[in-house]
């Protein structure tokens, strides 16, 4: 197993932050104005370039 540096971990940390669900009360809110997290991804098939 090979170990992540800090920058790499911070970077992890940010991107899982980025890709989490809209909570439903934003949504009712907004009136359904923000339907879906535009930062979410698929994980099978779009991979994280990450550079470090």
């Amino acid at each position: 197993m090979s170990k992540k540096s800090m920058l790499k971990k911070r970077m992890l940390a940010k991107r899982a932050k980025r890709n989490r669900r809209i909570p439903a009360l934003a949504m009712v809110r907004t009136h359904r104005r923000l339907q879906s997290n535009l930062f979410a991804r698929n994980w099978r098939s779009r991979k994280l370039k990450i550079k470090a």
